[in-house]
């Protein structure tokens, strides 16, 4: 990849103040170290929510995730003792509206799929404690007549396993359980791509392998609708109210489902993400999965951790190297790929989602079905979903913002001669769209929309390529939202005075900052509330502010506008001498901390290979990465990562890097 490109073009300070050694981990005093979250004051309109499933006196059926009777005893004991205040949907939308605010420690108890048991053994607990719960049935099971096995997922039920509808109206009318809906009849799996794997319906367009096609998005609206609509009815029918909880299946959650679900009165949409909840936000309501019928410690210990973020580990992979025109060698890739990811404790994948097997930073083709580039596989979906099932790693989609090879008749980013005034295309740099070109803005969103309809996939990464140096963009298109700003008529008469050139500068780094904004909201309609963004940014901007003219990159805009920051913690690529590597990485570190809370959400990713030197294929020594990695960490730096991870030829060696990379206890080789 081009990662260094833009650095052979600009200005390099290496800002090592003359030493060429790291600094000795900084003394914090105990006044001044951060606080856990547990120890922090609960946050206001914060709740936790509980996620159950069935429960049963003997013993704990994972099939069904059952908990034991007497560990839900226990378990609602500790919430009382620990004073945990158990909250109602009510109170919930009340502090929502801004009324009463929901007390301290609040929890909501969530019961999914419709047991018998929660009428047998859940609701007598909750009248004697004078708690609050929401059911979610699923109502086909539900409507199952009785003598009938249910299919739950394949596997056949005996029918009284699950409630009636008689009993769901009785506990209705005891005020103590609110009905939610689990959908009626797609808690289930359905292929969804040409691969055949199986992904959770209500979220996913389905792929017909007799067609060959997928459901398009007015088949699937129609299908998703239909459901909400039918489960919507029936519950209404039963309680006479109408439901205001969705629960997703199998926590996934999807965006143009939930556009619908909205559509029907729904107040409330539940994943299973980790994390506390938000009254300002309950169309994205994380739940704390109870399963596997936890002891009293392990369950007091997560929901004591629930605030917890786990720092980020991230292999950064190309897809490139898994694809391969011979089908039989791309699974055995894509085999070594998966157990590779499981090996090392990577906790997140960063995930080429187009191909550039030419290393020319122009994007020619793309890992997913889309409206306008050839399809060099469809392959990216495949990919991520077995990544996330099959580890324990979150896959972001790493994508570019700009450098797409479309329409030769759409505007290009252009730099201008100030001598000549004349403007061209830098053959140089990355060949990127001009951001200031609605036409081409709108086939951008359409090629992230289609990324959204036809992959799964937890959060974005947004490459490099959105950059503009101190002569760009100069474009036709540029040049009129310059003018419709109020800035001069050129770019010369705009550099001519320093704080003109400044308010320019910034503008264009919101230009991008706004178009990432504009395409996530476009994913996020169709994938959820729930997908998170992060955003590579070059050094430089960071260790010299006043280089954002070059860049159009400005951290703390990076920092209020995406969940991640990613700075390029690459020291060979910036020219920095070996020796002072540490020094450099320690300093890139020591700038991001001064602001507060900076480092909890910043990724840095160093290089593995050194593409200075492509006749040697460049591969760093694992110990010098393993080095480096140990010097973030001795900085204060929290979640790092490296690029790329050559899985093929165990570069870089992971026996050597796990110990260091893995936030595992024991991550032993």
């Amino acid at each position: 990849m081009r990662l260094f490109m833009l650095l052979l073009l600009f200005p390099v300070a290496l800002l090592l103040n003359g030493c060429s050694q790291a600094e000795r981990p900084r003394f914090l005093s105990p006044a001044d170290r951060q606080l856990s979250a547990a120890e922090k004051p609960w946050p206001k309109n914060h709740f936790i929510v509980l996620a159950y499933h069935d429960v049963e006196d003997e013993s704990a059926d994972q099939r069904y995730l059952s908990v034991r009777s007497s560990a839900l005893n226990d378990q609602f004991a500790w919430l009382r003792e620990n004073g945990y205040h158990p909250v109602s949907v009510d109170e919930i939308l009340t502090a929502k509206a801004g009324g009463k605010p929901l007390p301290e420690k609040a929890v909501l108890l969530s019961f999914d799929d419709g047991y018998s048991s929660f009428y047998r053994r859940v609701w007598p607990l909750l009248q004697a404690y004078r708690w609050h719960a929401v059911l979610a049935p699923v109502g086909s099971w539900i409507d199952t007549p009785a003598g009938q096995p249910v299919n739950f997922g394949g596997l056949m039920t005996p029918r009284d396993r699950f409630t009636t509808w008689q009993q769901i109206a009785e506990m209705s009318r005891s005020g103590l359980v609110e009905i939610g809906a689990h959908t009626w009849a797609q808690h289930e799996g359905e292929v969804s791509n040409p691969q055949g794997n199986s992904e959770p319906y209500a979220v996913n367009r389905r792929y017909d392998t007799k067609q060959q096609r997928y459901e398009t998005g007015a088949e699937y609206r129609q299908r998703v609708n239909a459901d909400v609509e039918k489960i919507t009815q029936r519950i209404t029918e039963a309680t006479g109210k109408a439901p205001r909880v969705w629960v997703w299946p199998y926590g996934a959650a999807g965006g143009e489902a939930l556009s619908i679900v909205r559509q029907h009165g729904y107040q409330m949409a539940m994943t299973l993400d980790d994390g506390l909840a938000s009254v300002d936000a309950l169309d994205n309501v994380p739940r704390l999965l109870i399963a596997n019928n936890p002891s009293l410690e392990s369950f007091a210990r997560r929901v004591v951790e629930v605030q917890e973020t786990s720092d980020m580990r991230v292999m950064h992979v190309d897809l490139d190297y898994v694809y391969d025109a011979d089908p039989q060698q791309q699974a055995r890739n894509l085999d070594k790929l998966i157990q590779r990811v499981a090996d090392s404790g990577a906790n997140t994948v960063f995930l080429q989602a187009f191909a550039d097997p030419d290393g020319d930073g122009l994007v020619h083709e793309l890992y997913f079905p889309n409206r306008w580039l050839p399809v060099r596989e469809d392959l990216f979906n495949r990919v991520a979903w077995q990544i996330a099932t099959r580890t324990s790693a979150e896959v972001y989609a790493w994508m570019p913002v700009l450098a797409f090879d479309l329409d030769k008749s759409l505007p290009r980013v252009e730099k201008i001669d100030l001598k000549t005034g004349q403007t061209r295309v830098d053959p140089q740099q990355y060949q990127r769209l001009s951001p200031y070109s609605a036409v081409a803005r709108d086939r951008i969103r359409e090629i992230y929309q289609d990324l959204a309809s036809h992959a799964v996939f937890s959060g974005i990464v947004y490459h490099d390529d959105a950059v503009l140096a101190d002569d760009e963009d100069a474009s036709l298109d540029a040049m009129r939202a310059y003018q419709a700003a109020g800035f001069p008529a050129s770019i010369a008469e705009i550099r001519r005075d320093p704080a003109t050139f400044q308010r320019w500068t910034r503008f264009k780094s919101r230009t991008l900052i706004d178009f990432t904004r504009q395409l996530t909201a476009d994913v996020r309609a169709i994938r959820g509330p729930q997908v998170k963004t992060a955003r590579n940014i070059f050094a430089l901007p960071i260790l010299e502010p006043q280089s954002e003219a070059w860049f159009a990159q400005n951290l703390d805009d990076f920092l209020q506008a995406y969940d991640w920051v990613a700075p390029m913690a690459m020291p060979l690529m910036e020219k920095v001498p070996m020796p002072e590597s540490n020094a450099w990485l320690d300093k890139l570190v020591t700038e991001v901390g001064r602001r507060p809370g900076a480092l909890k959400k910043t990724v840095f990713e160093l290089q593995s290979r050194d593409w200075r030197q492509p006749e040697q294929h460049g591969a760093i020594p694992a110990a010098q990465l393993a080095s480096w990695m140990k010097q973030l960490q001795t900085s204060g730096a929290q979640s790092f990562g490296y690029y790329p991870d050559d899985f093929l030829n165990d570069s870089p060696a992971l026996n050597d890097i796990r110990p260091v990379f893995s936030s595992t206890w024991y991550p032993l080789p």
